[in-house]
């Protein structure tokens, strides 16, 4: 029960303190994002992880000047792949066999399936679906800060062009999709941190069909 009692102990924090969090929890938050599920494994994104508090001040303008951005630890960036690029994919079909040490022909035919298909769609179709996996790896970095005792504030509220310019990445082939402040809440500014936390009913979330 230990993960669900972390998972009822947090919320979004709405102020947090500027402690500092030892890297070792950070680094604990990055391999659950690695270990995060994918479409096809292929892991379409990359994480830009600030600590930078000059970079974090050029994103706060940009971000609703919400206070979080400057006042925590580690500003964690999800970036989506902009599109699938037969480079892409081979790299991560490459990285399999030669991480797992040999080939399999089902395994290749689903690379040229993969192959023949996902280059030739709309580089916006492709972006959507490299967003939604990213959110995946989002979802696991929220419960394993959870689970490492830190507070996290998940935020959507801010200019992704803007936020791409600051950090280059449209040069890299990526676009910023949702950002992570994590680090210790500042209770005595939170107005949201007393508060009784509100989720549906099981019987208004969940159908069970049997």
């Amino acid at each position: 029960m230990e993960l669900l009692d972390k998972l009822k102990w947090r919320y979004a924090a709405k102020a947090m303190n500027g402690q500092k969090v030892p890297q070792e929890k950070i680094d604990n938050i990055i391999e659950a994002v690695s270990l995060a599920p994918t479409s096809s494994g292929l892991q379409p994104f990359e994480i830009i992880v600030i600590t930078s508090q000059e970079v974090k001040e050029k994103i706060k303008p940009i971000a609703w000047n919400q206070s979080v951005i400057t006042d925590c630890s580690h500003l964690f960036v999800f970036a989506a792949w902009d599109t699938y690029t037969a480079e892409r994919i081979n790299k991560m079909f490459d990285l399999t066999n030669e991480l797992r040490g040999f080939t399999n022909e089902g395994w290749e035919n689903y690379r040229q399936m993969l192959l023949n298909s996902y280059p030739q769609r709309d580089a916006e179709v492709n972006f959507h679906h490299a967003a939604k996996q990213a959110y995946i790896a989002f979802s696991q970095a929220i419960a394993a800060a959870a689970f490492e005792g830190l507070d996290s504030t998940p935020l959507e509220g801010f200019d992704p062009d803007a936020l791409d310019e600051i950090l280059g990445l449209r040069g890299k082939g990526l676009r910023s999709c949702v950002m992570l402040p994590i680090g210790y809440r500042n209770a005595e500014n939170d107005w949201l941190v007393n508060l009784t936390k509100v989720r549906k009913s099981k019987e208004d979330l969940v159908t069970f069909v049997e």
